[in-house]
């Protein structure tokens, strides 16, 4: 654990210590649980909060709270995405020796961090809390998770109900432990106090973390760019695309943010588009809809997983009935064409490339000014396209032939680890570029033998070749 911080003296701080002092006295009761143990806990977790008749109540609520997203996507995270997430991991070795590499002759040894605190935004609060809590677990941690206000409760009901699972199966409550009345001086403290942070959220938020002087695992900004080039099946991508958008009404920063479509097939795509639900912005709809997005320069909290209806309405736009997304075609990027940054809405940005370098050159664009690092994808059936976008954009993650925002955080139809944590690596200023997951949140001791033979330096020809040696003689 990290060392003792000297406590500030204020309300909060004080209050923030006396959780710290539960958590790390939860945490060293289970510091030297087994593997089966610990893994029987997580099991609990998941199960108190996904299991049927529990799970529709918390989606319901998550809705009623937030006003955020709608109960399709909330129950599909709290009963799918927790149980996948549990899945994912359930079989993995987290205790004691967890590697030996024998042609090293090197032993790694995994041991809990101390206490996580986990920040959970208002966007995803549901599936948030549980998978982060398995997590932390999953290392022999405890955690603390810092809710945004406008889903307190919806927090408070997800870890009462796993504390409770944790009691009955004879291990302390406070291996979870919620902030009931969040505030960003309480989140701060409990950022400063903690062992390791666990940052989900806006980015000052994730900003906070850095600077918290405590080690922190933090996200990058999401604008995903998705590219539909000329050999797609162009019916299963429009859908995927519909499925990506639409899903918990664009919550996820993972959402297609903006969609690239090569001119071959641009008319063709554009009609599938619509008959899965898209209605094209354009002319003075297009400056309507943008005032109505973005204020003051700011992104409009008011239209953030709002169903197209209402944003529609908002701007006095009249919304044809069946249309669930909105499609606003565009050329630039950048703070003069706000359209290619992060919505959090179903709303779109629509471009055309003549060929996969365009494509790749749009992408790098759009993403150098919102969400470098992020994801991005392809719809593509041409595995040079697909390896060309990968190589040559700046980004943690490319799905192909998936619908995004249900796809980057891991699914079952792909192999990604299952997460709401999402590393962004240094283009996105974060220290991983990886689905944030359990190896996170442990730490190791390698333990070196001495190798059976000792390896031996090879000679200068060898080692450097002869052309270097003569080239710098």
């Amino acid at each position: 654990m990290a060392a003792p911080q000297q406590i500030n003296d204020t309300p909060e701080a004080k209050e923030v210590a006396e959780l710290i002092a539960r958590s790390r006295a939860a945490q060293a009761q289970i510091e030297h649980y087994t593997q089966e143990q610990v893994d029987r806990l997580i099991r609990g977790m998941v199960w108190a909060v996904a299991q049927p008749g529990v799970a529709e109540e918390i989606a319901q609520h998550t809705v009623d709270e937030s006003q955020l997203g709608n109960y399709e996507g909330k129950f599909l995270k709290i009963s799918r995405k927790t149980r996948a997430a549990l899945m994912d991991i359930i079989d993995d070795k987290s205790v004691g020796v967890i590697e030996e590499d024998k042609e090293r002759n090197l032993v790694k040894i995994a041991k809990p961090v101390g206490v996580i605190g986990a920040l959970s935004p208002s966007t995803n609060p549901e599936a948030t809390p549980v998978i982060k809590s398995i997590c932390a677990v999953k290392g022999r941690n405890s955690i603390i998770i810092a809710p945004h206000p406008r889903a307190k409760i919806t927090n408070k009901i997800i870890c009462d109900k796993m504390r409770e699972a944790l009691v009955k199966l004879g291990a302390p409550a406070d291996l979870v432990i919620p902030i009931e009345t969040p505030s960003v001086e309480k989140t701060n403290e409990v950022m400063r106090q903690c062992d390791r942070v666990l940052a989900t959220g806006g980015g000052p938020m994730v900003h906070a973390a850095y600077s918290s002087g405590t080690p922190a695992l933090g996200v990058g900004v999401g604008n995903a760019v998705i590219t539909v080039d000329d050999t797609a099946d162009l019916d299963e991508a429009a859908e995927k695309i519909r499925i990506s958008k639409t899903l918990d009404l664009a919550a996820s920063c993972s959402s297609d943010n903006s969609v690239i479509l090569f001119d071959s097939i641009y008319d063709e795509m554009l009609q599938k588009l619509q008959d899965q639900g898209g209605f094209v912005v354009t002319g003075e709809d297009k400056v309507k809809l943008q005032n109505t997005i973005w204020k003051d320069g700011a992104l409009n909290t008011a239209i953030v997983a709002q169903p197209a209806s209402k944003i529609a309405g908002m701007a006095g736009i009249d919304l044809p009935e069946g249309k669930t997304f909105l499609i606003v075609p565009e050329t630039g990027y950048g703070p003069d064409h706000p359209f290619s940054g992060e919505k959090l809405s179903v709303t779109m940005a629509l471009y055309r490339a003549k060929d996969i370098d365009e494509a790749i050159e749009l992408t790098n664009n759009i993403q150098g000014y919102q969400g470098r690092g992020h994801s991005c994808g392809i719809y593509s059936y041409n595995d040079e396209n697909i390896m060309k976008l990968a190589e040559s954009t700046y980004t943690s993650r490319v799905m192909v032939n998936q619908p995004q925002s249900a796809s980057n955080s891991g699914n079952l139809w792909n192999g990604m680890r299952q997460t709401f944590s999402l590393g962004c690596g240094s283009w996105g200023g974060n220290a991983t570029n990886n689905n944030i997951s359990w190896e996170d949140l442990v730490n190791i001791t390698w333990v070196s033998k001495p190798l059976a033979k000792t390896k031996e330096i090879p000679s200068d020809e060898e080692l450097f070749g002869k052309d270097i040696i003569a080239e710098l003689a």
